[in-house]
């Protein structure tokens, strides 16, 4: 009787794989355990060995094709001249040689989504309701067969302890309506890498006596960096809408600054159309009067990439908040012997950590052009 290989999971975020080699070819006899091939997502690379030994009958999927996470790599029989099966469509996709299980609760979200189970990759070889959710979130959270699934949020119940409901200021409401964003539409991930000082603080220093500044320009010049970087990478000055990616015509740099008990993300609009000197001062001019609580509207909201550092309180890791609509947050925090920190948040919708590793390379070192 014939046996399928499967296509397996690498990690949780990749409901697809790129094949890239097999190790064998038809006819071939394996034994249970040998490598069969590679598959490969942006983050890794994974040998796919066979589950039970047999002769090699023939290969549904193609090295460099790109494949659904549980569909069928190839078959293996018990003679190298068996049949290969056809495939039934009563078939669920499977990661393990099993068939998908489906639990409970998942049946019943399937059921109140519309959807059929073969419509949701599984996770290691299971139908659950993780998996039927990062399905949906893929879709929009749209049901397959009408209307859209039923996000309304939950109330909160006051608690059942005396205190006193306080009105939130704007800037409270700002940074909840972030927050909340952030929590509820964006799929955040965070990576971050040390970098050497020495060449930023050389190149800061020389800018600083050469324009004749009072204040160190480290930060904004490694701001106006990203700004490069996001024009000749247009994916990460963009967000996600309606299960597309949207790419801004202009890039509005945020700039977070902290002004007493409020948080601001400060904001140049069309950072992109100024020289280097130009943007040091637009920012310098924006986060004067936001430390004075006297931002325009345009220049507290806006964004489409963003820049926070905590290396003056000596913070040596922070995670920030995506602020709305936007897919990359960099993160400057304090180092040590020499080295300094950057991070960044990234929606995963829109980038992976291979993009966002180059990023913080790139940033790692001023453009000196």
């Amino acid at each position: 009787m014939a046996t399928a290989i499967y296509i397996p999971r690498v990690n949780n975020n990749d409901d697809e794989v790129k094949v890239l080699a097999f190790d064998v070819a038809t006819g071939d006899k394996v034994e249970g355990g040998q490598i069969v091939g590679q598959v490969e997502t942006d983050k890794a690379v994974l040998d796919v060995t066979a589950s039970d030994a047999g002769f090699v009958l023939g290969f549904i999927a193609k090295p460099d094709e790109v494949v659904k996470v549980g569909s069928i790599m190839l078959w293996l029989g018990e003679s190298a001249d068996e049949a290969i099966p056809e495939l039934q469509e009563s078939t669920l996709p499977r990661s393990t040689g099993e068939i998908s299980q489906i639990t409970a609760k998942a049946r019943l979200l399937l059921a109140q989504s519309g959807l059929q189970a073969d419509a949701v990759p599984p996770i290691d070889g299971r139908i659950t309701v993780e998996a039927v959710e990062r399905f949906l979130a893929a879709q929009g959270g749209i049901k397959m067969a009408g209307a859209a699934v039923d996000r309304s949020p939950a109330v909160d119940v006051q608690p059942d302890v005396d205190g006193t409901l306080v009105n939130l200021t704007r800037e409270e409401k700002g940074m909840a309506a972030t927050v909340t964003w952030h929590r509820d539409f964006a799929v955040p991930g965070y990576i971050e890498i040390e970098y050497e000082l020495a060449p930023w603080a050389e190149y800061a220093a020389n800018f600083q006596q050469e324009k004749g500044l009072l204040m160190p320009p480290l930060l904004p010049l490694m701001a106006w960096r990203l700004i490069g970087i996001a024009q000749e990478k247009p994916v990460l000055n963009g967000t996600f809408i309606d299960n597309k990616r949207f790419e801004y015509n202009l890039v509005n740099l945020g700039f977070t600054i902290q002004a007493g008990e409020s948080l601001y993300l400060a904001v140049v609009r069309n950072a992109q159309s100024k020289d280097e000197q130009g943007f040091v001062n637009a920012l310098g001019d924006v986060l004067r009067r936001a430390a004075g609580h006297n931002l325009k509207e345009s220049e507290a909201s806006g964004a489409t990439i963003g820049f926070s550092s905590m290396e003056r309180w000596k913070v040596t890791r922070h995670i920030p908040i995506l602020p709305p609509h936007t897919a990359l947050m960099v993160a400057h925090a304090a180092g040590r012997d020499g080295k300094g920190v950057l991070g960044a948040s990234y929606d995963h919708r829109v980038l992976n950590g291979g993009q966002v590793v180059g990023v913080l390379k790139k940033l790692s070192t001023p453009n000196k052009n």
